[in-house]
């Protein structure tokens, strides 16, 4: 967004980030093993490809560094306060703008832009007992780095995304490893391996070759996996098949085979992928626990029936807040909403971008547009395309504020609520794409669709004041 701004000549806007450097999720996340589950190369940003990926599923390390360059790149340190996270932000109906309060000062901003993710707050699960383990406790996504594992007797609670990361870095140097799995994923191999240093030397010297490299993981990723994502799908049963091959192929146990096969289809769920996952438990004698956890006491964890098992350390994986989508912030609009208090039966926005009664808000990231088969970012693109748009109109036609129309964007979140129900997310009840039975995260369609949805803003679906 910032960088958006600064090529329009938008040069008056301020970007408030909570932590001490740029990088979101890939600032914040440093677990051993830690990368994207998107090739780096649609991982990126269309207008700064980068030829020097070392390899196709990039590391948190190169990511963080690409993402700092593009700061520097395209000049917008200047416009960042870093370590200051904002507090409320409150519309002002007479002026017409937002006063945000942040680091313990309030300013005043006629446009505010919610660029706050949905991977940014780490969700602890409620288990009682938890504060009484004398041993090391930590989130995946606050990585104990002075922690030593070797030797050590570790259990892990959750098996998803993250934690199927860093359990092939630790297990060869724990002593005994034990994962608590509630739920067994859909996980595909990623096929990853190592960039030549001729095929940099191509991508240097003939740049087209990285939008052709582009489009063909954006397209595997459209054609095939996008297929799959139907309740009623023929490449889901195809896809599910090559799952249960991979798993066949890597575990001998047949009894550890059944505990990680899924009992939902593919894709109800975030799908992984992974290359040594399943190795690892072949090699290391993981042990994979599905019976739930009772409690935590001082010494380890007791599983519902009735075994006890002690560790050194714990460490939960299970994920992120994603459903609060501006938690802990207060955003009051107009008339006093609050938008927490709106939103209470699940977030929803129109085109997840803007939200009746909270005039120049905007939201990257917001409720349904994640995606399950390609790359955020060309979603984030979208977006920022469509705000871009939206103040471009508004300097031209001197709008001073735009709010939504009610009937839009009701009008458009009961058109995503009813082709979701025919996706396999809505298949179950319980996943971080739900809330209450709704599907409040994920986009239905193709990344075609939302690109051509949000090319420009129609001034005509919203209340303008002038």
């Amino acid at each position: 967004m910032g960088i958006h701004l600064a090529q329009a000549g938008f040069d008056d806007f301020t970007i408030f980030e909570k932590a001490e450097g740029v990088g979101g999720t890939w600032q914040a996340n440093t677990y051993p093993g830690c990368e994207c589950d998107i090739p780096s190369a649609l991982y990126s940003f269309s207008f700064a490809p980068y030829a020097e990926w070392p390899n196709k599923w990039s590391h948190q390390p190169v990511i963080l560094e690409y993402l700092e360059k593009c700061v520097r790149d395209f000049g917008i340190e200047p416009h960042l306060r870093l370590s200051t996270a904002v507090d409320e932000a409150r519309w002002d109906e007479e002026a017409s703008c937002w006063r945000v309060t942040a680091g313990g000062e309030t300013a005043e901003f006629e446009i505010l832009v919610s660029a706050t993710g949905q991977l940014s707050r780490p969700r602890m699960p409620l288990i009682e007992g938890m504060s009484s383990f004398a041993g090391e406790l930590f989130h995946s996504a606050r990585w104990n780095h002075d922690f030593d594992m070797k030797g050590k007797r570790v259990g892990v609670i959750g098996n998803a995304a993250s934690a199927i990361q860093f359990i092939p870095e630790i297990a060869p140097v724990v002593d005994q490893l034990t994962v608590f799995q509630r739920s067994a994923n859909w996980m595909l191999p990623k096929l990853d391996r190592d960039y030549s240093e001729t095929e940099k030397k191509l991508l240097r010297m003939f740049p087209p070759l990285s939008k052709i490299r582009r489009f063909l993981i954006w397209f595997w990723g459209e054609a095939i996996i996008y297929s799959a994502m139907r309740k009623k799908s023929r490449m889901r049963k195809r896809l599910e098949r090559g799952c249960r091959e991979y798993i066949e192929e890597t575990i001998s146990d047949p009894e550890l085979r059944n505990k990680l096969i899924p009992d939902y289809p593919l894709g109800a769920k975030r799908i992984l992928f992974s290359d040594n996952y399943y190795q690892a438990i072949e090699d290391h004698s993981v042990e994979i626990v599905t019976e739930s956890i009772d409690r935590i006491d001082e010494t380890g964890v007791r599983t519902v029936d009735g075994q006890h098992r002690d560790f050194d350390a714990i460490v939960v994986a299970t994920g992120f807040e994603t459903n609060d989508f501006l938690t802990p912030m207060t955003v009051t609009g107009r008339d006093g909403r609050v938008l927490n208090e709106v939103w209470r039966e699940g977030p929803e926005a129109c085109l997840g971008l803007t939200v009746s009664g909270f005039p120049n808000l905007f939201f990257l990231y917001g409720p349904n547009t994640n995606l399950g088969h390609s790359s955020i970012v060309m979603m984030i693109e979208s977006q920022t395309n469509y705000v871009m748009s939206c103040l471009r109109q508004m300097v031209e036609q001197k709008v001073d504020a735009v709010d939504v129309r009610p009937e839009v964007q009701q009008r458009y979140n009961r058109e995503m609520q009813e082709r979701l129900a025919e996706s396999s997310w809505a298949s179950v009840g319980d996943s971080w794409y739900v809330h209450g039975g709704k599907v409040t995260n994920n986009w239905p369609g193709r990344t075609t669709e939302y690109r051509r949805r949000t090319r420009h803003c129609e001034l005509a679906d919203y209340q303008l004041s002038r």
